[in-house]
């Protein structure tokens, strides 16, 4: 009889559950169901359909579900694992045949027309030379895309009766499409100076006939959704910077109307349904909270300590939707008036595993008050226990009230876990979103120093002594910079973070003009790209740091981790490096499940070798010689 307990190998016993959808009709739902499979070592998708009776149906090794708007039938997307190719499928649900309607290299979203018979196809096209990449335009790579190779989106429209491609257009990369009727409406990056100004301003065309005509030109929104009569917006008419926050516009091909500008938090989805009633997502001091609005009311169908992490709208404003918890994974939801849960595949196991619930606490950082969470471990009367603080990505990243795998495993193995949302996080209004920009490092780095003092008054328990930090991308910035910058901290997991933000500028994909913001204009001149970098503190460094990165990753490319642990052993610090051979900036949750094992595993073995054993050395091929005793 297996045991079933916290270690690096948990996650692979839980479902996933992403891309949910409801018919139009309201009367069935589809979500893709996830496994991960250490032995063969990759992911397994299966399509699940749901009815009103809750009778399932199943469609294996497949994803992307659309339901035509009749709901007789489903469009979904398999791959092509010998050929490294996308097929597109059809299948009818009343007699769950299916037909492969035709295979293209990239297929990034589908969406069904309103006459159940079209297809609106988006993909994109490259050179695919064998011998080399040619470029002619910025960034010439982009995270988990790789190089561009002279990218162009593609839109088809598809004839799912004769099986034939209708119309095809392009567009630049980063374009996107939606159906408004007869017509389709499609966002392209704006251009100044022949330079894309990729997620800030964008042109949008609508497109009929063989024939496109521009309908806005730079603006800070992009076409989402339509309900035939209206079309929904995301974003703002013009954006100074690209880390303000994104609102819902209403546009009926007349006029714009702002619809959740006056709420003040950050939002994230939009759906209409067939009456004009908008749902939509809503960052909100750690939560992700989904709300109906009809005409100037504001209907909450999750306002509580939660994250929802999708939706889908029917005709008639029935609502599908995943939500997770601190202590819970996703699971599906329906709501129609009340909410209700359909789907419980996590539960079983959950209830085998303890799972703590986070702590929440409010503290003054220098001018703002902030929230901060924390998980106490078992601990016996009368002892101490080490901390792990927890930094999250962005800046614009948030935590709060969802499931964090990391969290609860190190939470098990005893360990004090310390998170807060400093200035410059999602949740909280814009001003407080920009407050770290031309400052990354200073009063944001202050507020989590801030939010640990004020975990230590509540929890005498934790030990100062044995105190880690780590996080990735901003995180592992931040893990970076707290080392060069305090003494504190006895450990360090440093995960895809930077080092030296002028090569960040020169060498990430988002370089050019994320580093601009949040570090200044001027690169090449500005002093801050100097001064606001870990590398050049390295000296500081007292604690034991562990250095995370994935080769694939262009985002923090691999040279801000490699130049930091070169520079830190050359001063004879304790560093070690980890490098994933594959995985792009997600790699921690995206990267292949004996990949994800393996990392869970050195970040355990780490600090319970720095923060407990207090041992010397990192010895990791003892480490995965254990592991494999283990397995035996």
């Amino acid at each position: 009889m297996s045991k079933i307990e916290w270690n690096e190998k948990t996650f692979a016993k839980f479902s996933y559950l992403s891309d949910v959808r409801i018919s139009k009709d309201g009367k069935q739902i589809a979500y893709v169901l996830t496994k991960a499979n250490l032995k063969d070592n990759k992911y397994e998708n299966t399509i699940v359909i749901e009815d009103k009776s809750g009778v399932r149906k199943f469609i294996e090794n497949a994803s992307m579900p659309r339901f035509s708007p009749s709901g007789t039938k489903m469009s979904f997307v398999r791959p092509n694992e010998e050929k490294k190719t996308s097929e597109l499928w059809l299948i009818d649900l009343r007699s769950m045949s299916a037909k492969k309607l035709m295979e293209t290299k990239n297929i990034l979203n589908v969406s069904w027309s309103s006459d159940d018979r079209r297809l609106l196809i988006t993909g994109f096209k490259r050179r695919e030379d064998e011998d080399f990449i040619f470029e002619d335009d910025v960034p010439v790579w982009f995270d988990n895309k790789g190089f561009f190779d002279g990218e162009k989106t593609t839109f088809w429209i598809y004839d799912t009766e004769g099986e034939e491609i209708l119309d095809e257009f392009t567009a630049d990369k980063f374009s996107s499409g939606i159906w408004h009727g007869e017509e389709i409406i499609y966002n392209v990056p704006h251009r100044e100076d022949n330079k894309p100004q990729f997620f800030k301003f964008y042109d949008i065309y609508r497109y009929k006939d063989g024939e496109s005509e521009k309908i806005f030109e730079k603006v800070s929104f992009t076409a989402i959704d339509s309900n035939g009569k209206e079309v929904l917006l995301i974003g703002k008419p013009k954006k100074e910077k690209l880390s303000e926050h994104d609102y819902l516009y209403l546009w009926n091909g007349r006029e714009i109307r702002s619809l959740t500008e006056r709420f003040v938090y950050n939002n994230w989805d939009g759906k209409l349904d067939a009456e004009g009633n908008l749902y939509f997502t809503m960052a909100k001091e750690g939560r992700f909270s989904l709300y109906k609005l009809s005409e100037d009311e504001l209907i909450p169908i999750v306002d509580e300590n939660a994250w929802v992490m999708g939706f889908d709208v029917s005709n008639d404003g029935k609502v599908v939707l995943l939500k997770q918890t601190d202590t819970k994974l996703s699971e599906v939801f329906l709501w129609d008036g009340e909410l209700k849960q359909i789907t419980d595949y996590n539960g079983p196991l959950l209830a085998k595993l303890k799972t703590r619930p986070i702590k929440h606490f409010r503290f003054k950082s220098l001018d703002l008050e902030l929230d901060g969470w924390y998980i106490k471990p078992d601990i016996k009367e009368g002892e101490k226990a080490p901390v792990i603080v927890f930094v999250h990505g962005g800046p614009k990243g948030m935590y709060g009230y969802y499931f964090k795998y990391e969290m609860q495993l190190m939470a098990d193995k005893g360990y004090y876990i310390v998170f807060v949302n400093p200035r410059g996080s999602n949740g909280y209004d814009e001003d407080f979103a920009l407050r770290v920009l031309e400052r990354t490092g200073l009063e944001d780095f202050q507020d989590i120093m801030n939010g640990i003092e004020e975990f230590f008054k509540l929890e005498p328990q934790a030990d100062r002594g044995r105190v880690g930090i780590t996080g990735i991308s901003y995180g592992g910035f931040m893990t970076n910079w707290a080392l060069t910058q305090s003494d504190l901290f006895k450990a360090g997991i440093s995960e895809n973070g930077i080092s030296y933000w002028l090569t960040s500028y020169a060498f990430s994909d988002i370089g050019l003009w994320f580093d601009k913001e949040v570090i200044g204009d001027n690169p090449l001149e500005n002093e801050k790209y100097k001064k606001l970098s870990p590398l050049f503190y390295a000296q500081n460094v007292k604690a034991p740091i562990l250095i995370i990165h994935s080769l694939e990753d262009y985002r923090c490319p691999l040279d801000q981790s490699v130049m930091f642990y070169h520079v830190l052993k050359d001063l004879g610090k304790e560093a070690y490096i980890a490098i994933f051979r594959k995985g792009a900036h997600g790699h921690s949750i995206r990267g292949s499940p004996r990949h994800r094992a393996k990392r869970y595993k050195l970040f355990m073995e780490f600090f319970e070798r720095k923060l407990k054993r207090y041992e010397e050395g990192f010895d990791v091929e003892k480490i995965l010689k254990e592991e494999k005793k283990e397995e035996k």
